[in-house]
């Protein structure tokens, strides 16, 4: 493993808490010990307080920071005194040992302190380190583990049985560390959980950490445990429907819209493909902290029910152990393994599913690993389900709050890298959609950075593309719930006896029927939406108003909205709606130049703001107007409302 500590860049930061932010974001570079916000690290160090009274504080990494972009804001200072105090009771809820240890925060708008913080004050170091290093979890998760352990590190480290994460784990670590500690004494390994290292200096706690683990990946390499080959040559996903209807399922059996992430590649193909997968599939997760983000076990195959069933019996098998007001998650996997699909990734947001897809792939090789050192073993179904149904995350499922309106649903917007596309993407993003925008501009791939946005160029009058582009959309987000076809062209003005046939056939090809390939194709993924499939078309005022030079567009746009009039009477069976909004004078597009707005001003012989607001209202239409708009249309105020025609024109007396 690469140490990336670095002396020039090092020097930046000052002070004993700016270098436990650096070495905190070397960790956390690197996913091979810490994923997704896992892993924490602490420093203590000696203030004086409003009083001038010097105090010890434990600055502690806070819930919800990630190790990768840590800063100083999310390090929680909590008094030493107030912890070592807790340390000492004889039992404590992690609950209450939440609350007391924000209790214990010298600034109230600080993070709360990680879990483990408690844990963090007892060990007598300066700086203190945590990961969940893959080499160390493949390790300890073997039917040897612990002799393994001791094989490779003697009495440089101390080896602690499995304990449930927050206070006990505190305690047993406060009752074994002092017995076992030499002076030789460099880390801690907790069995089926992770490392920690520690040091007077951010440097050392870090070099110690990076020196465990290369000596844990050499001993891998050493056993002939560390490539794995894989023999699976990558697929491309060949049957869209299929893939939508288990998101559909899943979704059912969750209660709510998930998304699903399908990843057919060697390394998971190798896997779903291995002789023994129904066995080391369903030993358990790697550490407890994957117990939370991705559930307890992996779905193999397609039968959500039966998994829901056995998901329900482990429920009700030890929920009587633990405590009587216990709320059952549900009941739906997070992970999903198939022949065919490979690695499906499940979760409400497309975050969550790249959590659970990442997390995973590291599981397979810990897994494969511990397997090619003589066995893989993993926590046993009480500890999970004690860390699953732990009483800090049914707290926090409380906290939680509402998901936003489009949670776990997927739309497709056509011309979105600019004006009413755009700004379609965007409103459905805010509403937590997760959105695949299509453009013949290749500018569209860089138009949002997130993961719950993929951008495609595509040229949607190419039938071959946009079948492409639904496949991609189905194997990236699982499906189609949305559809917003807004992509068209505005040819220039002429007059009928000047139109020629190409320049018809063109305007044609692109407004009408590119839309009538999208919604044909789209049929078979908007029917398997969980809560019913949605299109908004972006026609034109020219429908119910033309006007003279605009032949073309006038009456593509009116074909465009004859189709979707007959769609919605057609699919209204399969629960799709479909809704057309009638923009007029939406002037930040890309259709509008400066200098065409103050030619057609002058036309009118007004200025550019009187002919930007030339409507009933006196109001400046403008691409959000019309996005939010068709946005709603998907959601559940108009959910009894299909085949309406709605002008977003400011009011136009023609129209009226």
């Amino acid at each position: 493993m690469q140490n990336l500590w670095n002396d020039s860049d090092a020097a930046h930061y000052a002070g004993e808490l700016n270098l436990r932010v650096y070495t905190s974001r070397l960790l956390g570079r690197n996913p091979d010990l810490v994923l997704h916000g896992g892993g924490n690290t602490s420093v203590k160090i000696r203030e004086h307080n409003l009083f001038g009274v010097e105090e010890e504080l434990l600055y502690v990494k806070g819930s919800g920071w990630n190790l990768e972009t840590i800063e100083a804001a999310g390090f929680a200072p909590v008094r030493m005194a107030h912890v070592l105090k807790l340390a000492q009771l004889p039992a404590l809820s992690d609950v209450q040992m939440a609350r007391e240890l924000r209790v214990a925060l010298t600034n109230p708008a600080a993070p709360d302190p990680s879990v483990e913080a408690i844990l963090h004050a007892l060990l007598p170091y300066k700086f203190v380190d945590h990961t969940h290093a893959d080499a160390i979890v493949t390790l300890t998760n073997t039917t040897d583990g612990e002799a393994r352990i001791r094989d490779v590190y003697g009495e440089r480290v101390v080896v602690i049985p499995y304990v449930m994460p927050g206070f006990k784990l505190a305690k047993a670590c406060a009752e074994l560390f002092p017995k076992h500690a030499t002076p030789q004494t460099v880390g801690m390994v907790l069995l089926n959980h992770g490392l920690f290292t520690f040091g007077e200096t951010a440097k050392e706690s870090y070099d110690r950490m990076i020196d465990l683990v290369t000596e844990a990946e050499a001993y891998l390499k050493q056993k002939g445990a560390w490539r794995i080959a894989v023999a699976a040559e990558r697929a491309e996903l060949r049957h869209p429907p299929e893939l939508a209807a288990l998101r559909q399922e899943v979704s059912r059996v969750a209660g709510f819209p998930v998304l699903l992430s399908a990843h057919a590649d060697e390394q998971t193909l190798s896997f779903v493909h291995h002789t023994r997968v129904n066995e080391i599939s369903q030993q358990g997760p790697a550490t407890p902290d994957h117990v939370i983000r991705t559930k307890r076990l992996p779905l193999v195959g397609r039968d959500v029910q039966a998994y829901a069933a056995a998901y329900r019996e482990y429920f009700e098998r030890y929920a009587a152990w633990f405590t009587p007001a216990l709320t059952m998650l549900d009941p739906a996997p997070r992970v999903i393994l198939d022949e065919e699909f490979g690695l499906i990734a499940v979760g409400r947001t497309a975050a969550e599913a790249a959590i659970a897809e990442e997390i995973y792939r590291h599981t397979i090789d810990i897994i494969l690993r511990a397997e090619a050192l003589g066995g893989w073993r993993a926590l046993g179904e009480a500890e999970l389900f004690e860390v699953e149904y732990w009483d800090l995350e049914q707290a926090k499922l409380k906290r939680g709050g509402a998901p936003k309106m489009f949670a776990g649903e997927v739309a497709l917007v056509t011309g979105a890298a600019s004006g009413i596309g755009k700004a379609c993407a965007e409103s459905l993003l805010a509403r937590g959609a997760a959105v695949v925008g299509l453009d013949v501009n290749p500018a569209i791939t860089e138009v949002f950075k997130r993961a719950d946005f993929h951008g495609l160029a595509c040229d949607v009058s190419d039938a071959a593309q946009i079948g492409r582009a639904l496949s991609q959309t189905v194997q990236r987000y699982g499906g189609l719930d949305m559809l917003i076809l807004n992509a068209g062209i505005f040819p220039a003005s002429r007059r009928i006896a000047e139109l020629d046939d190409e320049e018809w056939t063109r305007t044609f090809r692109i407004n009408t029927d590119a839309n009538l390939t999208l919604l044909r194709e789209a049929h078979a993924l908007l029917k398997l939406a969980p809560r019913g499939g949605r299109v908004a078309v972006i026609a034109s005022k020219n429908v119910p108003a033309p006007g003279p030079g605009a032949a073309a567009y006038s009456a593509s746009k009116a074909a465009l909205t004859q189709l979707a009039r007959v769609a919605a009477l057609e699919w209204g069976a399969d629960n799709i709606r479909v809704n057309i909004l009638h923009p007029d004078a939406v002037f930040d597009t890309g259709l509008w130049t400066d200098e065409i707005l103050q030619a057609r001003a002058a036309h009118y012989k007004l200025t550019v703001e009187e002919y930007k607001t030339k409507n009933i209202l006196r109001a400046e239409v403008k691409s959000r107007d019309v996005a939010e708009l068709a946005a709603e249309l998907c959601g559940p105020l108009f959910a009894k409302t299909t085949g309406a025609q709605i002008p977003v024109d400011g009011g136009n007396d023609r129209v009226i």
